[in-house]
């Protein structure tokens, strides 16, 4: 499906596809001319097919708009010439450094868990904390390809864990529904109907209005970022996360992942992962 999408874009040519993307990103003519250094009156004439761009004012524009490198490659199909951007498999001998940044990455984690996700949030590395997340989760959604938003939503995945489950749901569709705004990916799209519809467990779906508060003293996490709070045999887990990405790729592959690296929002739930890992 994804593939056909792909050709009815180019079939549609770059003028219409650059001002679809303009649209997106709530700009007017005049203002994408100003930051391209081009005049309204020639970007116009290009949205609508009467001048050809060159394939340096597509990326010029495109760089812009801040359009992903898939996309751009997209963009440049649709306008008769080569993609710009190679996507290499992350095995492959060229993205070695990168396959060494995130293994480095995921085993000084520990013992906290950090895990590598590709655009469709489907799993592609994970330190040996993580294990410690999907403990009790239905064998079906482990089976690869592991979709880690899947995996947090669905009621045989984490959801029932998940003490303050609609804090939590709202934060990951709020993330999953801005990734489909800015990139326009019909994969994203599909993910972001699925989990929508998956059900609250115990059928609340007014979130976590019934969620026990935090324990005292340890609700820090909630006045400065959205916590994952997980139950798990011997406690109750307090999580804050930052999410990573390669800021300077030029390969569509690596411009893609997102390392989200988990931290301990209390000193409870530091003590419980080192004693696991001890």
């Amino acid at each position: 499906m994804a593939s056909t999408a792909i050709t009815q874009d180019i079939r549609a040519g770059v003028g219409p596809l650059l001002r679809d993307w303009r649209r997106r990103r709530r700009l007017s003519q005049l203002d994408l001319a100003l930051e391209a250094g081009i005049s309204a009156r020639h970007l116009s004439f290009v949205e609508t097919g009467r001048s050809k761009p060159s394939a340096e004012m597509v990326l010029r524009l495109a760089e812009q708009l801040d359009v992903p490198l898939r996309e751009r490659n997209q963009l440049l199909l649709a306008g008769g010439w080569a993609p710009a951007y190679e996507e290499r498999d992350l095995e492959a001998p060229e993205l070695a450094p990168v396959h060494d940044a995130i293994q480095r990455v995921l085993d000084g984690h520990d013992p906290y868990p950090a895990l590598v996700v590709d655009r469709h949030w489907n799993l592609v590395a994970a330190n040996h904390s993580v294990a410690l997340l999907t403990a009790g989760v239905a064998p079906e959604l482990l089976r690869p390809p592991l979709n880690a938003m899947r995996l947090a939503l669905h009621p045989g995945g984490l959801a029932p864990r998940i003490v303050n489950h609609g804090e939590w749901r709202a934060h990951l569709l709020e993330r999953l529904a801005r990734q489909v705004a800015v990139t326009g990916d019909s994969g994203l799209q599909a993910l972001l109907e699925e989990v929508v519809a998956h059900p609250a467990p115990g059928g609340d779906d007014e979130g976590d209005a019934a969620a026990p508060p935090a324990p005292s003293g340890h609700d820090l996490a909630g006045r400065i970022a959205v916590p994952l709070r997980l139950r798990i045999d011997g406690g109750e887990l307090q999580l804050i996360s930052i999410v990573s990405t390669f800021g300077t790729a030029t390969d569509v592959t690596v411009a893609e992942l997102s390392i989200e690296a988990f931290f301990p929002a209390d000193e409870q739930t530091a003590a419980l992962l080192r004693a696991r890992a001890a």
